[in-house]
């Protein structure tokens, strides 16, 4: 995926004079599958993944994926409320952090991911992510949304596991799960956002559609701070 519409960024982000590499955390509830989504994006392990409901990441690390992008795995929430305030507090402050090239004073953070598990109907955590701690501390414009672990999107159902792909129903079941959520982050947060793509990092499904969508928000400009 490196080489994955490489000329195109390093285009964009020259032309619209952002710094380099261009920083995108991504954040989410545990079990989202943050780490699963960087692995996925190498073509290889670089982040470990947790087993079930242990998580694996309990600080924000980073990950250069070639010299126009850099991506920032954080903790994610929903492990209890002393761990969360930690962590929500390690985010803030990650979104926060500024950086000063050429005398100017500029986010370092471009662009935040938020993650949502698409075997959950329970989104609580993530909207609650979105409003008391990203929106508190990014731009809306620079959050956007994607939908992780599709597979499970109707308990495993309709899912091809020889061809690695979503069948007909799940597939429109998705599509209706993409609106759906578009429409509750609108009302929760008065965020209107893009329609999020989904995937699974898992069986590699759809992962060009992720780094499409960071694509299609590149910043127009340098985050001031």
């Amino acid at each position: 995926m490196k080489s994955y519409r490489f000329d195109e960024i390093k285009a964009r982000i020259h032309s619209n004079g952002l710094l380099r590499p261009l920083d995108v955390l991504l954040v989410g509830g545990t079990g989202t599958g943050k780490s699963s989504t960087l692995n996925a994006l190498f073509g290889s392990t670089v982040a470990k993944v947790g087993v079930g409901v242990d998580p694996e990441t309990q600080q924000i690390a980073a990950y250069q994926f070639h010299d126009y992008l850099r991506f920032h795995d954080s903790a994610g929430l929903g492990d209890g409320k002393a761990a969360d305030q930690k962590h929500a507090k390690n985010i803030t402050a990650e979104l926060s952090r500024t950086i000063n090239p050429e005398g100017t004073r500029n986010g370092f953070i471009d662009l935040t991911v938020v993650l949502l598990d698409g075997s959950s109907r329970d989104l609580g955590t993530a909207f609650k992510l979105l409003e008391s701690v990203v929106l508190k501390s990014i731009a809306p414009e620079r959050v956007i949304v994607a939908i992780n672990q599709a597979d499970m999107a109707m308990k495993g159902h309709h899912w091809n596991a020889q061809l690695r792909q979503p069948e007909a129903p799940l597939l429109d079941f998705l599509e209706k799960q993409a609106y759906s959520v578009q429409q509750r982050i609108k009302e929760s947060t008065g965020l209107t956002i893009s329609k999020p793509i989904y995937y699974s990092a898992q069986f590699h499904y759809n992962i060009p559609a992720f780094i499409d969508h960071i694509i299609s928000h590149l910043p127009k400009e340098r985050r001031a701070m």
